[in-house]
């Protein structure tokens, strides 16, 4: 499992200091980002080098609890599952200090590659997949 912390600020809450749904989506996207400058991939790189980038197209969240102002959370990346043109993702939110079963939100992501230019589908670039299958596999034996 691969967990990255985030500080929710003012800007994340609604007026009763809880946060915004919208919100854990953010928090999310900056969790896969990590995981993957964890891994060796640069979503920029993989753009101007192959032409691909990736764009979500499913989302599914499961709101348990209110994480609220000023919370530590950890965001996790795990089971990630790699086909050869998308991603999917299992993800989770908890505070900080708290184990991962104290879960804030559940949620699994699906990503796919596009052509950066057409936004058609296109094959995950061999490097690159090898760098996710390398990442995946790691993620399940830090469990």
């Amino acid at each position: 499992m691969f967990t990255w912390p985030i500080r929710v600020y003012w800007e994340d809450t609604d007026a009763g200091q809880i946060v915004y749904h919208a919100r854990y989506l953010h928090f999310m996207e900056r969790a896969r980002s990590e995981w993957l400058r964890s891994i060796g991939i640069e979503q920029d790189q993989v753009r101007d080098n192959s032409g691909v980038v990736f764009v979500v197209t499913a989302s599914q969240l499961n709101w348990i609890k209110p994480a609220r102002y000023n919370d530590e959370l950890l965001v996790s990346v795990e089971n990630v599952q790699i086909g050869k043109a998308s991603l999917s993702f299992e993800q989770r939110i908890w505070r900080a200090g708290e184990t991962p079963e104290a879960v804030l939100l559940s949620g699994n992501v699906r990503a796919a590659a596009v052509d950066a230019v057409s936004l058609k589908p296109v094959r995950i670039p061999a490097e690159v997949q090898q760098k996710f299958i390398q990442g995946a596999a790691a993620l399940g034996a830090a469990e």
